[in-house]
């Protein structure tokens, strides 16, 4: 088990480590990079320079820090450890936006515990975010250091909601687009470009439901501890854990969790 004080060594850790890749990834934003497209199951999956360098430097400061500890991260793959705790990385969750020069992305770092999830990062330099959760806390670091607790929203009925997600090409299948389509159909409003930035707002508040499908562990395990500490729940569409990624489900309460749930599953 991971005591308070390993949780908030943790924290402080990560949360220094994520202010100095965040400065690597803002060498490059809103400048002319050269892209790669490493697409395999995608039509374009593009990666910079500034993906693998935050990687590499995230990798770096774990290694350090904690040698016996496994990563896995979306550029390089798996390095196996000694101990049951693994870091996972996106380097940048949402490259397009990134390369769009939106503010829309952040660096992604979580941490496991065999199954369970320890302590979420997400850091947005432009804006100057850091998103933390871990041991059933959870704040964000803004205007250089103001430290300001989450709290997702009451909001129960899904005529009230407000859905985010990332885009709707991430549903690949006719039940999934059908599943979304009846929440949408059913919601306040929609907003989609929102990437790992949705969960965020999410967990400030400002939104009620984040509903994606192929995604990455490395994806939802650095955001599920941040909207649990917020208030929230984080799920597969099923209503099961969400840690191996796939079609998740964020919602900003229980109550909003299962009538989202209702909808999803018809």
């Amino acid at each position: 088990m991971t005591d308070s004080r390993d949780v908030k060594d943790y924290i402080d850790f990560a949360v220094e480590a994520m202010a100095k890749a965040g400065d690597i990834s803002l060498r490059y934003f809103r400048t002319e990079l050269e892209v790669e497209n490493k697409a395999k199951k995608r039509k374009y999956d593009p990666v910079t320079r500034a993906d693998r360098e935050v990687e590499t430097f995230l990798r770096d400061c774990i290694r350090q820090r904690f040698p016996e500890h496994a990563i896995v991260g979306e550029e390089y793959g798996s390095t196996q450890g000694s101990s049951t705790r693994s870091w996972l990385i996106d380097p940048i969750d949402g490259t397009r936006g990134f390369l769009c020069g939106t503010p829309m992305w952040g660096i992604l770092l979580g941490l496991m515990d065999g199954d369970r999830c320890v302590a979420g990062f997400v850091r947005q330099p432009f804006v100057d975010e850091t998103y933390a959760g871990g041991g059933g806390n959870g704040f964000v670091l803004e205007n250089g250091g103001r430290r300001l607790p989450l709290r997702t929203r009451g909001t129960s009925a899904i005529a009230d909601a407000i859905v985010c997600c990332t885009h709707p090409n991430m549903f690949r299948t006719d039940s999934e687009r059908e599943a979304f389509a009846r929440v949408e159909a059913a919601c306040r409003f929609t907003r989609f470009g929102t990437d790992c930035y949705g969960y965020c707002l999410l967990a400030r508040g400002f939104v009620d439901l984040v509903i994606e499908s192929d995604l990455e562990a490395y994806d939802i395990v650095p955001i599920i501890p941040i909207v649990e500490a917020a208030g929230g729940v984080v799920t597969d569409w099923k209503g099961g854990p969400a840690i191996r990624g796939g079609a998740v489900i964020a919602a900003a309460n229980p109550a909003l969790h299962r009538a989202a749930l209702e909808l999803l599953q018809g």
